[in-house]
């Protein structure tokens, strides 16, 4: 039960959530973070999503403010250039714009990490570096909203920590959800640069939530982020149209692969281990759908054409990103879903959405998936460091019929009770309340 005790003539709790906008793209953390705030509200929170760089997109119905702060083309701008450090007000308020914002993001979309070493050390640096007339005014904006709570989007953004407790004097919270990806791909010595600002924000900030118990403690050793203050919350996902009327029927069988389309994701070896299937004679079908940035065709390009130098073109099918109702429809056609990532995910965001529709899932054991499978017991781990262990594991699930509706029946079940947004919503509240309490009675004895 919380400490803290609301009584009727005290205001609501207000907590402003920021949320990092990732330009033209449907990011699961931003998914993630519109379904929190949302599920908050519809349980009577004072919760405001308030985006950061871009407007964000979701494949559901959008909840954050209309109105863009910390704006993504004054950021790069003043960053790049010490006139726009000067500019009058308005021309920030207009380079604010979302509608600009939205046009400019579909070319920012091109921008590599290794591209961003110095910007992001630039937003690290907060009030003592170049963008610290843009960190005013989104300070500015925050005392005017008059929050008792602030959320920040992820680690790259601990440099505004510092100057929000200075003047807002309230808690802050940083989510953790998969920001190490970024890092390690910025080249030195801009890395370890980062590592090294993110330690020194890390005092300012009175606790990190993750998104699963494995980047939790990724983030403390990596990160070098204090123990004591880091904890996770598990992802919570919308439910009530996601239910399917049994299996679709065989043949072929449908391997769905649902997240962008890039080497990190692994749709390549998801392609080489259905080609494995059907050499051996099995009637078998990749689809897959998801964001395509414009840098990575070549890369769905040399997926199909595995396909077509095995004499199996109509094996796959990319559906191109889709909203939640094509999302759900490709599930629910779906006997086995997969995204074999190379690199250990923080979330596993699709793997939640399959199993709720009743599709048991194969997934490499590392990151995010072990605990998730483990937990829900819908669907088959493999070592990713075997030769053959992909396939293998899919050919299981394909052959064995009671298997394949056991791990759905079991993974629907456990995601129903347990992996919802309202579960999510009261735990995250629940460690809001305590810290607001105990910054109340701080308060209260200074």
């Amino acid at each position: 039960m919380s400490a803290h005790i609301t009584h009727a003539t005290e205001p609501p709790q207000r907590v402003v959530y920021l949320v990092a906008g990732a330009a033209d793209t449907i990011c699961g953390s931003c998914i993630r973070d519109n379904r929190l705030a949302a599920a908050l509200r519809a349980q009577g929170r004072d919760v405001i999503l308030a985006p950061l760089y871009t407007p964000i997109r979701t494949d559901e119905d959008d909840v954050s403010e209309p109105r863009v702060y910390f704006g993504g083309l004054n950021v790069y701008l003043q960053h790049k250039y010490e006139l726009f450090r000067r500019t009058p007000r308005f021309v920030n308020r207009w380079l604010n714009s979302p509608a600009l914002l939205r046009g400019v993001g579909r070319l920012a979309t091109n921008t590599r990490p290794d591209q961003l070493g110095a910007l992001t050390l630039s937003v690290l640096r907060g009030s003592d570096g170049p963008l610290a007339r843009e960190l005013d005014a989104l300070v500015d904006a925050l005392c005017e909203l008059r929050p008792q709570l602030v959320n920040l989007p992820n680690l790259m953004f601990a440099g505004l920590a510092p100057r929000l407790r200075e003047h807002l004097g309230v808690p802050t919270v940083c989510t953790l959800s998969g920001e190490d990806a970024f890092v390690e791909r910025l080249p030195q010595p801009y890395a370890e640069q980062v590592r090294s600002a993110i330690r020194r924000n890390a005092a300012a900030i009175d606790l990190f939530l993750a998104t699963s118990a494995y980047y939790a403690d990724h983030c403390v050793r990596r990160f070098g982020l204090p123990g004591d203050r880091v904890r996770h919350v598990r992802l919570g996902i919308r439910q009530h149209d996601c239910a399917r009327d049994g299996e679709p029927a065989q043949p072929p069988f449908v391997v769905a692969f649902l997240g962008r389309i890039c080497p990190d994701k692994g749709l390549a070896e998801l392609a080489d281990a259905v080609i494995k299937l059907r050499n051996e004679g099995r009637r078998i079908r990749l689809l897959a759908a998801g964001y395509l940035h414009d840098a990575e065709r070549g890369y769905l390009r040399s997926v199909e054409n595995r396909f077509h130098e095995a004499g199996f073109a109509e094996g796959f099918e990319y559906l191109g990103e889709v909203s939640r109702r094509d999302k759900l429809a490709l599930l629910r056609r779906a006997h086995v879903f997969s995204m074999p990532s190379v690199f250990p995910e923080a979330k596993g965001l699709p793997v939640i959405e399959a199993l709720a529709v009743g599709v048991p899932v194969v997934q490499p054991a590392r990151g995010s998936f072990v605990e998730i499978v483990n937990d829900t017991g819908g669907g088959l781990l493999y070592d990713p460091d075997q030769p053959d262990a992909l396939p293998a594991a899919i050919a299981r699930v394909m052959d064995d019929d009671d298997l394949r509706a056991r791990l759905g029946a079991q993974g629907r079940e456990r995601v129903r009770h347990e992996w919802t947004d309202h579960r999510m919503a009261d735990e995250t509240w629940t460690l809001y309340e305590r810290l607001m309490a105990e910054h109340g009675a701080q308060h209260e004895r200074t």
